[in-house]
């Protein structure tokens, strides 16, 4: 006799629960019994979180929005054309080692950073 049984030992008190009987028909239908269950649970779950989705990308909608021609226009506004060589030799003639810090005001209930 093999030092392992192929087949386990069960008493007769086991063999009539409900886990036993799904045991023996899970090896007789395994797609029914696991396989069917476990798409049918993918699929639904697809459904469910569906609009948890859609929430996310009406938020960014929100926050992220095309413009009008009117808007468009308005933000144009008449900028002035930048050479940047114009802009090098202006910034070369400032005098950059005479400066002096300046505080920003604070926003409304904003912290100013002085602990």
């Amino acid at each position: 006799m093999p030092t392992f049984p192929s087949r386990p030992f069960r008493p007769l008190s086991s063999r009539n629960t409900l886990a036993a009987r799904y045991r023996v028909s899970l090896a007789k239908h395994p797609f029914l019994l696991f396989g069917l269950p476990f798409i049918a649970t993918m699929v639904a779950g697809s459904f469910f979180l569906t609009p948890a989705t859609a929430i996310r990308y009406e938020k960014h909608d929100r926050k992220v929005r095309q413009l009008s021609k009117e808007e468009e226009l308005g933000l144009q506004g008449g900028g002035r054309r930048v050479d940047l060589n114009e802009e090098y030799y202006r910034l070369a003639a400032k005098d950059l080692d005479d400066w002096e810090p300046k505080r920003v005001k604070r926003l409304e209930g904003e912290s100013d950073g002085i602990l």
